[in-house]
């Protein structure tokens, strides 16, 4: 359901910039120190005055610096509640600490400072960015299976009843137009893009996350191409709305959007999980093969009836006009 949160956020993030909060200058110029911070957030993908939200219940910061806590010295600690923003302040490396040597100083709105380990931070933390929220709420492992079981059993009930009625549906009984075909092929690349850079790139899914774009220009490798292709579902998407509102009554084009809208969403989770076992790359093959095969030889209108002017599949009698084309 990814892709979904991508496409979703574009309208109310497309004119949103958020300057690259990560520190950029010249070798010869820096401070041991300043080349430490750079190096800390080309690893850990955060620095200094980075921007993170609560996403836990509450999170809990410690008054007192790090050193006292490691020491086991008496500590007060205060509580954030959810979708408060806090600011990266400091960030101090414990070698001797044995839960995480990486402790996070945070500062709110209201004047307080407090540390917390990063492990624990993340946990309860997401960064302030609304594509970067969209990514996290789409991530919960308890939300995708559910999502996933709801949309295979409303898949499963939707296309035994589109088949019954003998109704308009992609690759099966479909229209005289590419544009769902090619979006369901978009919607499998798509998948297959996302889980290939889960397992090859995760770093650098990991900085986009930190620092999303919606411009593939500014981005490079997979993630390039995967955001490009998440644009091409937008666009054809509209394309293929579009296109079956002039091939179909009202009725009969919402119907076949929806199946639409079901295929998609089933190429989406049964590309995104089996390219995690490498089938998916196969599956890809086989479907985009499948997919074209259909269209071109059972979809595809061959013909333009002699007397309306409309796209007709075979030669006789034109379902549109009832004129007889030889």
């Amino acid at each position: 359901m990814l892709l979904v949160a991508f496409i979703l956020s574009m309208p109310v993030t497309g004119c949103y910039h958020k300057p690259d909060a990560r520190p950029h200058a010249q070798n010869d110029t820096l401070t041991v120190e300043q080349m430490d911070s750079i190096t800390f957030a080309l690893t850990h993908h955060y620095s200094h005055n980075y921007n993170f939200v609560v996403s836990a219940d509450s999170l809990m910061l410690t008054r007192q610096m790090p050193e006292e806590a490691v020491s086991d010295l008496p500590t007060d600690s205060f509580a954030i509640n959810r979708d408060e923003t806090l600011a990266v302040a400091d960030i101090i490396i414990m070698p001797n600490d044995t839960i995480d040597s990486v402790w996070v100083q945070l500062a709110h709105a209201d004047g307080m400072f407090g540390w917390i380990h990063e492990s624990e931070m993340l946990e309860k933390v997401e960064p302030d960015d609304p594509i970067s929220q969209f990514i996290s709420f789409f991530s919960n492992e308890h939300l995708l299976i559910f999502l996933v079981t709801f949309v295979l059993i409303l898949f499963a009930y939707g296309m035994r009843k589109l088949l019954k009625r003998n109704a308009y549906i992609v690759h099966f009984n479909d229209i005289a137009t590419f544009y769902p075909t090619l979006l369901t092929l978009v919607v499998a690349t798509s998948a297959t893009l996302y889980s290939s850079i889960q397992m090859f790139a995760p770093d650098a899914w990991r900085d986009f996350y930190f620092h999303p774009s919606l411009n593939p220009f500014t981005l490079s490798g997979l993630l390039r191409i995967f955001l490009a292709s998440v644009w091409a579902i937008l666009i054809v998407g509209i394309a293929a709305v579009d296109d079956t509102f002039r091939h179909l009554p009202f009725a009969e084009a919402v119907l076949y959007l929806l199946g639409l809208a079901g295929i998609c969403a089933v190429n989406y989770i049964v590309f995104s999980i089996s390219t995690m076992y490498y089938i998916g790359y196969l599956l890809l093959v086989a479907y985009i093969a499948v997919a074209l095969w259909r269209y071109l030889y059972h979809t595809r209108s061959k013909y333009i009836c002699g007397n309306c002017g409309k796209q007709i599949k075979e030669k006789g009698r034109c379902p549109h006009c009832g004129a007889v084309n030889e």
